[in-house]
């Protein structure tokens, strides 16, 4: 992979928890140079607590090596936007996602800015949930917006949240909040489980989307799977979506998040050859798009 050089209609991304979680400036230092160097244009960097990296020391590094970043935020339990008294210090944390993606250069903070990770119940009243989640995102949005940054809501799937599970609910329930603030993220992986169409539903959320994540359908390298990559890429191709793709996997070293995304096994080979598969994976799949 050293040394080509790809013409690709998106550019191509890694979230470092493929390696490690949490991510500190240590481990930054170490991947940063090795996700340049295999190829990627884009690293993607986890806030699951504030602190646990210097945004400033991490934008220098990354301008020296002429990688580019996005940031996606991380909603363990006891961060909620409804039904739950911890909305302030919820809104507080993204608001503190936002700082770090303007300071980084990321035009998104991308995660389930809604609801934690793993928190489920019935919801009989979904429109009134959804008109108090528009309330409480909206200071954040409007927030992210005045940065430069667009909040990337995305659904989840059912064993991860009742909330917004489909692009169809996310699309209901940010109805009217200003898109310059706040748009999509799809994941690959939630779109298999959840959508019957996924073709559909990239073209139904169109310009919306603001972020994309990918992987296999089981979480591992894109590519070595199920997936119609084919289709999907040219959905949103046709939805106009021209920011990066990032890969988003996850280590099985660290108990808690392995536990959170439920990774019981390796998924690849090793964490750098599903990246480094995967990145060659996708630009092929993409090439393919314009012969």
């Amino acid at each position: 992979m050293v040394g080509l050089t790809f013409t690709c209609m998106w550019d191509i991304g890694v979230n470092t928890w493929v390696w490690t979680s949490p991510l500190t400036d240590d481990a930054l230092a170490a991947l940063a140079p090795k996700v340049r160097e295999w190829g990627f244009d884009v690293i993607e960097l986890p806030v699951e607590q504030p602190g646990d990296w210097d945004p400033r020391r991490a934008a220098d590094l990354l301008a020296e090596l002429n990688l580019r970043a996005t940031v996606c935020l991380v909603m363990p339990p006891g961060r909620e936007l409804v039904a739950a008294n911890t909305v302030a210090q919820t809104q507080d944390y993204l608001r503190h996602v936002v700082d770090v993606a303007a300071i980084v250069g990321s035009p998104v903070a991308a995660g389930p800015a809604y609801s934690s990770v793993g928190r489920t119940w019935r919801i009989d009243d979904r429109p009134r949930v959804y008109r108090e989640l528009r309330a409480n995102l909206r200071p954040v949005v409007e927030y992210a917006a005045a940065h430069g940054v667009r909040i990337a809501v995305e659904p989840l799937n059912r064993y991860e949240t009742s909330l917004l599970n489909t692009v169809d609910q996310a699309l209901e329930a940010l109805d009217g909040l200003p898109p310059e603030g706040c748009g999509l993220a799809l994941d690959t992986y939630h779109l298999n489980i959840e959508e019957a169409a996924p073709v559909k539903a990239v073209l139904a959320a169109g310009a919306r989307i603001a972020h994309v994540q990918v992987c296999a359908n089981d979480r591992g390298t894109p590519g070595r799977d199920h997936q119609d990559w084919p289709a999907l890429l040219g959905a949103l191709a046709d939805a106009g979506y021209r920011g990066p793709l990032c890969i988003e996997s996850f280590t099985p070293d660290n108990a808690a998040i392995a536990t959170a995304a439920s990774i019981w096994r390796p998924l690849a080979d090793s964490p750098d050859a599903l990246a480094v598969e995967g990145l060659a994976f996708l630009h092929a799949a993409a090439a393919a798009l314009t012969r």
